[in-house]
């Protein structure tokens, strides 16, 4: 009685770290796919601005405030 007690509770603790390690792995792999997400975002923006002119006038006109408020 006391041996399949025991027995049933190493099958139980064994599919207790089974579970626990595949939610890790999935973890992973969800935190891969958000920062493959953003990067196609930032692609996909930075082609944008590259495409439309404004980047270069955004930074100048950052530029040109840093430079008025520092004289």
């Amino acid at each position: 009685m006391l041996r399949s007690w025991y027995v049933g509770a190493l099958v139980c603790v064994s599919r207790v770290r089974e579970r626990v390690s595949q939610q890790v792995g999935q973890t992973t792999a969800e935190y891969a796919l958000v920062i493959l997400a953003a990067a196609a975002v930032a692609v996909v923006l930075i082609a944008w601005a590259r495409s439309s002119g404004k980047l270069p006038a955004f930074f100048d006109n950052i530029i040109d405030q840093v430079a008025g408020s520092a004289s």
